[in-house]
């Protein structure tokens, strides 16, 4: 061993002492401090060990030291042929014993790189275990994600489509009603109950009894953590069907956006397709009960006004055929005209009679018809007059007929006006009704993938690598902390 590489060792004072001592002690031929360290070192001896040191102390090497000072004295060791130790005189130099200021610095200097020393071996050890924790609370289950995510997951495929709920627009819409129509407000409540249908259990129920939803995943070629058993719940099919289907519904164009994974790209395509299906038939569901709830009532109306005014015909019907009269205005303006008649020729008979009377000398022949066809006229007179104001044979006067036939007539014009209006209501409640109609318009069709989605391993690998991170991390704070309470 060269003496360069002993001196670089940073060996203190009294390290260099206790080797000088251990020299003179087996009689080694030392010619400095750092000479002894290497001889000793040679000869298979540690200065520095505690057992030799602890006998240098017991054999009184402090007092062999003072003495070969103060004598000035040398040995020196020769080994012969047969191995024996052979002590031999030899003259050395002179020892010279530093001062004690300059011994005290030595010390303090030797001391210092013995705490830096210290502090570089027990940092080497600390970040020695926390690359060991790291790896193994990080590394290890990264590496074990990413091999999943490599080599044992199975390929999925997404099939994406896209779809709109639109409104209808009648060209008479005014009004607010007028300005939302066609925006997106005013069918987002509608998108918003069609997502949660899309993403209910009464759907993944109808997926899998029209498509084999349960059965598709539970295929033994998909790998166990995406596998579902044969035998498994419904809850459990229901994690699997929102871990596979995924809706959202964009507020600000009002588009529903949906994505359903499947292991066969076809597959996923035909469950797309029948989800996009179900959504037309709930669309269908949630404006039929409104539209039937607005024609019933407009509907009901115009039947009990179509009912009221058959009614009230039939009256008029029932009146026309009790007295035989088809109209009682006709009626009355016929033998009006009748007693006018009548009353022209009474008239004329009565002047034809009263001339006769005048003659000094009148025919009585002539004048008995006379009068008998004038009574005649005023009988009948009478009784025309009798019929318009009293009642006959029957008990029912002319007047009366009129009367009861007017207020039927005028109840057939009234019920014939409600039922105008009933008729317009009911076609002012199906055009309300039209306007409450939804149409879902597919903007995306939903297509196979010819290349598998998932898993996408380099990301989710990463997404592994962060997670497992915080977790160590979060974890390592609080044990920190708790340490800190503790210890304080």
């Amino acid at each position: 061993m060269d003496l360069d590489q002993i001196r670089k060792e940073g060996l203190t004072g009294r390290q260099l002492r206790m080797a000088r001592r251990m020299a003179q002690k087996y009689g080694l031929p030392a010619t400095s401090d750092f000479d002894a360290v290497r001889l000793l070192r040679a000869a298979g001896i540690d200065p520095f060990q505690k057992s030799v040191i602890m006998k240098l102390i017991g054999s009184g090497g402090a007092s062999r030291e003072d003495s070969a000072e103060a004598e000035h004295g040398s040995r020196a060791l020769t080994v012969g042929a047969s191995g024996d130790a052979v002590q031999l005189p030899q003259t050395i130099r002179p020892i010279k014993v530093p001062s004690t200021e300059r011994r005290a610095e030595e010390a303090h200097l030797s001391e210092i790189q013995r705490i830096q020393r210290d502090l570089a071996k027990r940092r080497r050890r600390k970040s020695a275990l926390l690359a060991a924790r790291l790896f193994f609370f990080v590394g290890l289950p990264t590496l074990l994600a990413g091999w999943y995510y490599y080599v044992v997951a199975t390929p999925l495929y997404a099939t994406k489509a896209e779809f709109v709920i639109q409104q209808a627009d009648p060209a008479g819409a005014q009004g607010m009603g007028g300005l939302l129509s066609g925006t997106q407000f005013a069918t987002s409540q509608d998108s918003i109950a069609v997502q949660g249908y899309l993403q209910s259990r009464d759907a993944m129920m109808r997926l899998d009894e029209d498509k084999n939803f349960i059965a598709h995943f539970s295929q033994p070629q998909i790998d166990p953590i995406q596998r579902l058993a044969p035998d498994a719940s419904r809850e459990a099919a229901y994690k699997v069907f929102q871990r596979n289907v995924k809706i959202a519904y964009d507020p600000t164009e009002g588009i529903i956006k949906m994505e359903v994974v499947a292991a066969d790209p076809q597959v996923s395509a035909d469950f797309s397709q029948a989800l996009i299906g179900y959504a037309e038939d709930q669309v269908d569901h949630l404006t039929q009960r409104l539209r039937a709830d607005q024609m019933q009532g407009a509907r009901e109306a115009y039947e009990q006004a179509e009912q009221a005014m058959l009614a009230a015909q039939r009256k008029v019907v029932d009146l026309q055929e009790q007295f035989k009269i088809l109209s009682s205005e006709v009626e009355v303006s016929l033998i009006t005209t009748q007693i006018g008649q009548l009353e022209t020729q009474l008239s004329q008979d009565r002047l034809s009679l009263a001339q006769m009377e005048s003659n000094a000398t009148p025919n009585a022949a002539r004048m008995e018809p006379l009068r008998r066809r004038i009574g005649t006229l005023e009988a009948e007179i009478a009784t025309l007059r009798s019929r318009l104001t009293q009642g006959g044979e029957g008990g029912t006067s002319l007047a009366q007929v009129q009367s009861e036939l007017l207020v039927a007539q005028a109840d057939v014009q009234t019920r014939q006006l409600l039922l105008s209006q009933s008729l317009q209501s009911m076609e002012t409640a199906r055009t309300d009704a039209n306007r409450q109609v939804r149409y879902l318009s597919v903007s995306v069709s939903p297509i196979p993938p010819d290349e598998a989605t998932y898993p996408r391993a380099f990301e989710n690998t990463m997404v592994a690598l962060l997670v497992f991170a915080g977790i160590y991390l979060m974890v390592s704070m609080t044990a920190a902390i708790l340490r800190e309470q503790v210890s304080a």
